[in-house]
């Protein structure tokens, strides 16, 4: 055993004050204990104390942002539940028949006693069976971050974004004549738009414009570019969000959007129907430079217009194209009405801690009605504006430094073929370089 092993070890062996008693309710309260992370928190008002790893298995998610739900602790990400062992008890996506993985339960430390007015956590077994008595104020530890997974991960400043194709401003941000400032892989370049075109300053392997969107690669591309088939059909309208960032890398921005297991839980106040949380199987197509998949779900409709006539619960079928690193389009088709929205989303990786995000929306109406006019597209935006602020709020938590690519660094479930294959996707396309 090396000498750090064997501090690691002693460091963890023993009883550590964490928090206060009376501080502790149904709210998980992050702490630490030689020098690892937990949270602690009672699974009902006024009971017994109970300690949890910082992250849950599935995902990574800090399980300082879950929350108790009928006596078990629930990941805020998929809903994954948590009795006061440790044990994986509810897996929502997989169904009421479903049985959650053998890694899914949490190794929850060895004992936690609450005495003396405080929390006390022993992570490891030791001689001493119950905290002793403090001969002064107790103080504990500052709750550690939790730790990054241990294999490679995919950040914004990874080398083999060199060679690809990134949004790097809407084309209306750049006016004739005038000149912009972007932010690309932790450099500033600046864009002017002349006589000859677009120009890049200091140079770059090429720069060009499409989907209303400027593009620039660094070096030569070997990315392949996603197809928009609505950019020219005349039966979809367009409406753009407005440009936002998220302070965290892009990958698990990605990761979320393709994500259709956590739309009951993060989305539920806008479009994820709650009660419809069993994800079934779906298929995922590879293609030249990512990948297809198609789903058959069920959302809410929050804008029908028609909300007296027909459901707000809606089945449409959701078409997944993904092409690396970050270009990403989403097609629903309604199943009752023909109606169809494309969702574009793309991002830019600009520093290793900000992705700027690009979303628009192309709307077309069911077959026979005129086309989706201006309000239509106006409330249409504005709902994709908080779906959008939903995710972010849930990524500002996750404090993560890119999307993890070793398939044994987070756990994965049925309805995580999607993610499975974008960290397949990125994994083939940093080996290409």
């Amino acid at each position: 055993m090396t000498a750090t092993a064997r501090t690691s070890t002693a460091r963890s062996t023993g009883w550590f004050p964490v928090a206060r008693a009376a501080e502790v309710g149904t709210t998980p309260v992050p702490v630490g204990a030689g020098g690892q992370a937990y949270v602690v928190v009672r699974l009902r008002p006024g009971g017994e104390i109970s300690a949890f790893p910082a992250r849950c298995p599935h995902r990574l998610v800090p399980l300082a942002a879950a929350r108790v739900v009928q006596g078990r602790l629930q990941c805020p990400y998929h809903g994954w539940r948590f009795d006061a062992e440790g044990r994986c008890v509810d897996v929502p996506s997989l169904g009421p028949g479903g049985s959650a993985p053998p890694r899914a339960d949490l190794p929850v430390p060895w004992a936690v006693e609450e005495r003396h007015g405080w929390i006390w956590l022993a992570p490891e077994r030791t001689d001493v069976v119950a905290p002793p008595a403090p001969a002064a104020e107790p103080v504990p530890e500052p709750a550690p971050a939790p730790g990054p997974p241990p294999g490679p991960v995919f950040g914004n400043l990874d080398p083999s974004l060199e060679h690809a194709w990134h949004p790097v401003a809407l084309s209306r941000e750049l006016r004739p004549g005038g000149w912009l400032q972007v932010r690309l892989l932790g450099r500033t370049w600046s864009l002017s738009r002349g006589p000859d075109g677009l120009v890049a300053d200091p140079p770059a392997w090429g720069v060009r414009e499409r989907f209303g969107v400027l593009w620039l690669a660094p070096a030569q591309p070997r990315d392949v570019a996603l197809e928009l088939p609505e950019d020219g059909d005349r039966r979809f309208v367009r409406g753009w969000l407005p440009p936002a960032r998220s302070a965290g890398p892009a990958g698990p921005l990605a990761d979320a959007f393709l994500d259709v297991a956590h739309s009951p839980f993060v989305h539920a106040a806008t479009s994820g129907a709650a009660d419809e949380v069993e994800v079934p199987a779906y298929d995922v197509a590879p293609d030249p430079g990512g990948f297809t998949g198609v789903q058959e779900q069920w959302s809410d409709d929050p804008t029908d217009p028609g909300a007296g006539e027909r459901p707000l619960r809606r089945r449409r079928r959701a078409t997944y194209v993904y092409r690396a690193p970050f270009q990403l389009r989403l097609r629903l088709d309604s199943l009752d009405t023909g109606a169809a929205t494309t969702i574009l989303f793309l991002l830019q990786p600009e520093d290793a801690d900000s992705t700027r995000i690009y979303t628009c929306l192309l709307l077309a109406a069911p077959p026979g009605e005129p086309l989706p006019g201006p309000e239509v597209v106006a409330a249409e935006v504005a709902v994709e504006e908080r779906v959008l602020a939903e995710d972010l709020e849930l990524q500002a938590r996750l404090a993560s430094t890119g999307l993890p690519l070793s398939m044994r660094d987070e756990l994965h479930v049925r309805s995580d073929r999607l993610g499975v294959a974008l960290r397949r996707a990125l994994a083939d396309f940093t080996a290409a370089g």
